[in-house]
């Protein structure tokens, strides 16, 4: 192995972690405890996504919070494809975002759902399966109120339309990886979904 390939080799293991690092910094917590609206680990479902952040009652932070966890595997990936020559890459590095926020060495490996970053990466590589991922889910929501029903419809329907849509296997592959994660992650969810126990989103409250 030359010199080349050995900084090459090394060069993206860094962006690696750096992906993961960047995936792990949990803006849901930072900003409802730097605005003093609590901890966001003790309110509502505990979940530090920005669907729980808006059960503070702060709309505009729980915005900035989903804007923020989308950008983490969108920054990611445009860095990469920026820095190295395949999609592969590039992807992988969105993974990895991704599963930082999922499971954030900050917080001892108890992050998000990862539905914000699963966005951010979907429109990091492919603006079209993002749009379809946004599509479904203000349509289910629009039709439920259920943020995480909404999400589940989202994470399902896309996957499949990259597998037709992408002419790379390894691409829709990582995708659905991610989906079964996001489901795993809403376990519980689902079992309130399915018990009719599951709380709506209120989008009636305008106190912020």
């Amino acid at each position: 192995m030359n010199e080349v390939e050995t900084l090459l080799q090394f060069n993206t293991c860094l962006i690696f972690l750096i992906s993961y690092l960047i995936g792990s910094v949990s803006f849901g917590l930072l900003f409802t405890k730097f605005y003093k609206l609590g901890d966001i680990r003790t309110i509502g479902s505990g979940n530090i996504g920005a669907t729980n952040v808006l059960r503070t009652g702060n709309k505009k932070i729980a915005t900035f919070t989903l804007l923020c966890d989308i950008l983490k595997g969108t920054f990611v990936i445009w860095v990469t494809k920026f820095l190295f020559p395949t999609v592969e890459i590039a992807l992988l590095a969105g993974f990895l975002a991704f599963l930082g926020h999922i499971y954030p060495i900050w917080l001892k490996f108890k992050g998000g759902k990862g539905v914000a970053t699963y966005l951010g990466v979907c429109l990091g590589f492919d603006w079209l399966a993002a749009l379809i991922f946004i599509i479904v889910w203000i349509g289910a929501f629009i039709l439920t109120r259920y943020s995480s029903f909404s999400s589940l419809a989202a994470v399902i329907i896309t996957p499949i339309f990259i597998y037709y849509h992408s002419p790379s296997f390894y691409v829709a592959c990582i995708v659905i990886i991610m989906s079964i994660l996001v489901i795993i992650k809403h376990h519980t969810n689902i079992r309130r979904l399915l018990a009719g126990e599951e709380n709506k989103i209120d989008t009636t409250n305008r106190n912020k």
